[in-house]
């Protein structure tokens, strides 16, 4: 796992040192190691800081070449089925110096050239440098798990692991003005878009071919999922879901150094930390986060599942006081504004206080197998959307937050449902809050482009789309990702493996979304493993009493920081228990504004 940064210009002047720029603001995701490569005749420089996870010897040195250095690469992530790939590639005649995955992209390219992307199953970013073809290849991996942000312009390629990177690369990046819009409506930023202008995200299995000697690109998609119902015997399913998560935790699990689990006592990490220990035994960390608000612990179900491992299992306790005193930092990890992460931050921070390097989460099975309340909307959002436009958009003038939104469904693009169950404020607030013309927001909102697989779903896998792709896309990902890595943890997600999602993808729904309980499916596969008192106590969520501790916290309640009348009196509600804690926090960002 890394950080990764590179510029290919026609004016190689200062590449060296702009590159290193680059890579030295995101030293936090790559404390061991440091590369840069230059080529100052063809105008290429590639950098790389190291987060060593596989072969910790020099021997994983990036960026790193091969075919007499023909080929380069500076690569973020892992790729979970590398030895798979190895092995073919040794039977094939090909020689390895290290033991890393990184080495096998490069062999894998070599013998089959960009077909081998399509083979790679991880979570990764990476830029190859073919100067053979005089070609430049970024790619990022199906799920979208992994950050590769670009820029393609008059001086030719800027890439980087994160936004913040841009700033030190030399070139001059504008702010994009919409950011505060999306901010207000979504809680997040959406892909592909930053709060830089013309930096943009690469899509998720999208692959961006440059020519280094023409200096321009485009963009093809290599890998994305369907859905379908190939599978509709229920007793099927179970097996195979049983089957593809065994698999997917121990390809998760491999690694040189320390590795563990988090577990916060709910339902997918219980599984992962169970299916962990089958593997690891007494090899297995583990840890979990108490809070010691009594209403929000969740020691208990911790305990529970701890005292069936053999490992080692690590308690850390958080307070106010943690959460005051860390606030500026937690800001600072942010490589874009969140209303969310803050619980990613002091994961990341236990784990790396435990001497772990990576850790498996269970992000990711909420959106699969139906985990959250919107997957139980789909049949009221689909009668909802039948009433005329003009009384959804009259909903807008309602006083009450949670009506304003039915305003949303008048859209009709998949933001628009997205936005109702999820949504913050609502154009004429957002008007309000930036004295922006509402007009344009509107249009902006309804305009947002989303991929058309959407429109041909239906319940469950409507409601799962939105949160694959939105929600968990947006936000949950880029969120662990930046807040793991500023800690120097690698943050894997056994939920999202390739083979997993597609599989779960392939099941009718009528299956995958029925019973009374959300996530039966998954609870039906793993109940012979799981204590009866997770898979039946009350979907918490790894949940911080926030709402408390931002009121008390002056910095982000004090309604005199606030300079516009709106945001003020949105500031007052949040003080009376009016407000979600996550809309104050977008406020703080806008008003804040250092994006």
């Amino acid at each position: 796992m890394c950080r990764i940064a590179g510029i290919i210009s026609p004016n190689p002047d200062g590449l060296y040192s702009r590159v290193k720029a680059m890579c030295d603001v995101m030293k936090h995701g790559g404390p061991d190691d440091e590369g840069i490569y230059l080529d100052s005749e063809r105008g290429i420089c590639l950098g790389n800081r190291r987060l060593a996870v596989q072969d910790l010897s020099r021997a994983g040195h990036q960026p790193m070449q091969a075919g007499d250095n023909s080929l380069w690469i500076t690569f973020n992530g892992e790729i979970y089925n590398y030895k798979e790939l190895r092995s073919e590639l040794r039977e094939l005649g090909h020689y390895f110096n290290s033991d890393t995955d990184t080495e096998v992209i490069l062999k894998a390219y070599q013998h089959w050239g960009t077909s081998s992307f399509a083979r790679l199953n991880g979570m990764f970013a990476f830029a190859l440098v073919d100067h053979s073809t005089q070609k430049t290849f970024l790619l990022r991996d199906a799920g979208g798990i992994k950050p590769l942000y670009y820029s393609l312009h008059n001086e030719g390629l800027v890439f980087a692991s994160e936004v913040k990177a841009f700033k030190k690369s030399g070139i001059v990046f504008s702010s994009d003005e919409h950011w505060k819009i999306y901010l207000l409506a979504l809680g997040h930023i959406p892909e592909p878009y930053t709060t830089l202008k013309s930096v943009l995200s690469l899509p998720k299995g999208h692959l961006l071919t440059f020519n280094n000697k023409t200096h321009t690109g485009h963009i093809r998609k290599i890998f994305s999922y369907s859905y379908s119902s190939r599978i509709i015997e229920k007793a099927e399913a179970v097996a195979k879901v049983q089957e593809q998560l065994k698999l997917a935790v121990k390809s998760h699990l491999i690694a040189d150094a320390e590795i563990g689990v988090f577990l916060s006592g709910g339902l997918d990490s219980s599984i992962v930390t169970l299916l962990a220990n089958e593997f690891q035994g007494r090899q297995l960390n583990t840890l979990s986060i108490d809070l010691e608000e009594t209403d929000y612990s969740e020691k208990k179900y911790q305990q529970l599942i701890s005292r069936q491992t053999e490992g080692h299992h690590s308690d850390y306790r958080i307070n106010y006081q943690d959460f005051k005193a860390n606030f500026g930092e937690i800001l600072t990890a942010m490589d874009q504004p969140s209303t969310d992460g803050i619980n990613s931050w002091f994961v990341s921070k236990c784990a790396q206080e435990s001497g772990l390097k990576a850790v498996l989460s269970g992000l990711g099975a909420d959106e699969l197998f139906g985990g959250y309340p919107s997957f139980r909307r789909t049949s009221t959002i689909k009668a909802l959307k039948k009433l005329p436009k003009n009384v959804l958009r009259s909903a807008g003038k309602h006083p009450d937050l949670k009506y304003k939104r039915l305003f949303y469904l008048s859209y009709d693009n998949p933001l628009g449902e997205y936005l109702f169950s999820r949504g913050f404020f609502t154009p004429q607030t957002i008007a309000d809050i930036l004295d922006a013309d509402v007009w344009q927001i509107d249009q902006l909102l309804q305009n947002y482009p989303v991929d058309l697989q959407f429109d041909s779903l239906n319940g469950g896998n409507r409601a799962s789309w939105l949160e694959l792709n939105l929600y968990m896309q947006n936000q949950l990902l880029k969120d662990v990702d930046y807040m793991s890595m500023s800690h120097g943890i690698e943050v894997r997600v056994p939920f999202l493996d390739r083979d997993l999602v597609q599989l779960v993808l392939s099941i009718d729904p009528a299956i995958k979304f029925s019973g009374l309980q959300p996530k039966s499916l998954l609870i039906d596969a793993f109940k012979y493993l799981l204590p009866e008192k997770i898979y039946k106590r009350p979907k918490m969520g790894f949940s911080f009493p926030f709402q408390e501790w931002m009121r008390t916290h002056q910095v982000v309640s004090d309604p005199a920081i606030y300079g516009n009348k709106t945001s003020a009196k949105l500031i007052n509600r949040f003080n009376t228990d009016r407000l979600h804690w996550s809309s104050a926090f977008a406020l703080y960002h806008v008003e804040t504004g250092k994006w």
